[in-house]
């Protein structure tokens, strides 16, 4: 199998876990997970009303 490709391809198990860490935020520890983190910012971005990629077409 080409290492390219199975590093690129998530299997249904990473794919659970991933769904799982965006909405786990790690309470009672000192940080956040990085899916937690990319979803929190991605969110953060599509509200802030001084984002021009988020306004829509003109």
């Amino acid at each position: 199998m080409d290492n390219k490709q199975s590093n690129t391809k998530q299997t249904s198990n990473e794919q659970a876990n991933n769904q799982s860490n965006q909405s786990n935020s790690n309470k009672g520890t000192s940080g956040t997970n990085n899916a937690y983190q990319s979803a929190t910012n991605n969110h953060a971005n599509q509200m802030n009303p001084n984002n021009s990629s988020s306004k829509g077409k003109k």
